[in-house]
Parts: C-alpha cells; structure tokens; sequence
C-alpha cells in the first residue's frame, strides 16, 4: 500500500465546496472556552460539508490565530455567525423546522448509537462548554438529548472529539454522499 498524496485525494476547492450541496446537519457551540476546539470544530465541518456552524456566547470568532491553527483555512469555507445567545438559536432554528439535538449527559437521553435520524430532516447539534456542558435551558429546549455512550472511568469527551464522532456517525447513518 502507498499513501496517497495530497494531489490524488480529490478534494472540493474552495468555490466548489462553496457552490456543493451540504449535508443537513447544523453545529451550534455553546459557549466554548478552547480556541482550538473551535479551529477542530471548523476542520470537521468542512470535511463532512456541515450546512453552518453557529457560535454562541464566550464562543470566538474567526480571524484568530488559534483558531487557524487547527481549522487549517476551513474557516474560510464552512458557513458560520456568532450569536450572543444560544437558546435565540435554538428558537430561530425550530421556527425553520430544524430538529435540535443537544449532545448531553441527561436524563432519558437517547444513545448515539440507538439515534435513527430521519430522511429529509434538518438537524442542529448543540455542543456545550469544555466544563459546564450544555446549558440546562438549551438542554430543556432541545428535541433530543443524544449522549455518546463511553465505558471508562472518565465523564466526558473532549468537545472537538465528541463532535467528530456525532458528525461522523449521522452524517453515515444518513448515508448522504456514497
């Protein structure tokens, strides 16, 4: 087996990936401290052509160094806006029919693994803050509370991590680009 170089892995330039149908998968982050999960955030976005990504509260905002760090120009591709407030989001989106699917440690949440998204549907996945999580009233407002299931002795993910994971997993059980 050889690797293959960049050159032969046939990736969407810019205007393309721009002008491409997106996947119907929206990320909401709320209130992430790591600028550097934001950067990772924006490179997993645009590798699956996640629709938007919304920044929410002390969430920061491309340009920032950090962020083009581990975003890699992806800031430059995907689709974002930064609001002040996460639930204004969260009701923007249900107006537009979005299913809003908080990734949460909650009760009654609904396994990742046992999560069927549906043809045809919009879905947001709001990520929380590196310590707090989800805010409870973005939680409370939310359609689905879905939670990675994990059998350590650790309580979480990293956030970057946990989105790669959700967005790798829906965006296949949709099986939107074959």
């Amino acid at each position: 087996m050889r690797k293959l170089k960049n050159e032969e892995l046939e990736r969407l330039e810019v205007a393309e990936f721009k002008a491409a149908e997106k996947s119907p998968i929206i990320i909401v982050l709320d209130n992430i401290r790591s600028l550097n999960n934001i950067g990772s955030v924006f490179r997993t976005s645009d590798a699956f052509l996640i629709k938007k990504i919304y920044l929410c509260g002390i969430t920061a905002q491309p340009p920032h160094n950090d962020i083009r760090k581990t975003a890699l120009g992806s800031t430059e591709t995907v689709d974002w806006e930064y609001a002040e407030n996460t639930l204004d989001v969260i009701e923007k989106l249900k107006s537009e029919n979005v299913q809003i699917c908080a990734i949460e440690q909650a009760e009654n949440a609904t396994m990742l693994n046992e999560f069927k998204p549906q043809p045809n549907t919009k879905y947001a996945f709001v990520f929380g803050n590196e310590v707090k999580g989800v805010a409870q009233n973005v939680v409370s407002n939310s359609d689905v509370v879905i939670e990675i299931p994990q059998y350590g002795t650790k309580h979480s993910l990293n956030i970057s991590v946990s989105c790669g994971v959700v967005i790798w997993d829906v965006f296949a059980k949709l099986s939107y680009r074959k």
